[in-house]
């Protein structure tokens, strides 16, 4: 199935929304985790997995798709979560939560354990179909989410830019992020062309990221 960005016209997107609703109306459970990188589970599904600095509200993201308020838990310290957590969504499509990195209160050996296995994973993964990066719609892209596009390019891993924390940006800085994302995407031939914009408070984008994540189950 083709993405939004290959849609032809309203008939098409409406499909491809539909198709996105419908999946995530499925049963969709925890059922793996890894801290190191010889702990992953055998490649079976696709996969798409979430990627962002600690505090993007990556897990509030993720439980705003799923309909669940505590699948992805939420921590109020950014950069708890030290492990990859592997979700299975009704048998079509795996979600993978991954730790978050840039977190500046982490010790440096911390950091690189976790950010280790979380960068080996994106490099060695063949059923990883995509990977959502997340950037914070409130605030500049940081060094260490250009570092991550970097790397992702590099090994060819296919990568979507995805805006968080919307509702909390005015129009006007809103658009002026969404071009910056944008020209972001148009500069790494890894990167989807389509950036989506989200807010996991008032539901914005949810519906097209559902749709995004249909086009890739099996």
């Amino acid at each position: 199935m083709t993405g939004l960005a290959e849609a032809r016209d309203d008939a098409e997107r409406e499909a491809l929304i539909e198709a996105g609703r419908l999946l995530f109306t499925r049963p969709c459970n925890f059922f793996y985790a890894a801290q190191k990188s010889d702990q992953l589970p055998e490649p079976g599904l696709p996969e798409v997995a979430f990627c962002g600095r600690s505090n993007v509200g990556k897990s509030s993201l993720v439980n705003a798709l799923v309909g669940q308020k505590a699948l992805a838990r939420v921590s109020q310290m950014p950069g708890r979560t030290r492990q990859l957590n592997f979700f299975n969504l009704a048998d079509r499509i795996v979600l993978v939560d991954l730790p978050g990195y840039g977190y500046a209160k982490a010790s440096k050996d911390m950091q690189r354990d976790w950010q280790g296995v979380m960068f080996d994973y994106l490099r060695g993964r063949p059923n990883l179909m995509r990977v959502m990066l997340l950037l914070d719609a409130r605030v500049e892209t940081k060094s260490s989410d250009r570092a991550a596009m970097e790397l992702m390019n590099v090994a060819a891993v296919a990568f979507q830019i995805v805006l968080t924390k919307a509702d909390d940006v005015g129009p006007m800085k809103l658009a002026a992020r969404i071009k910056e994302a944008e020209e972001l995407a148009r500069s790494h031939t890894a990167a989807h062309p389509l950036v989506l914009v989200t807010s996991s408070q008032t539901g914005a984008g949810i519906a097209e990221m559902r749709a995004e994540i249909a086009s890739l189950a099996v």
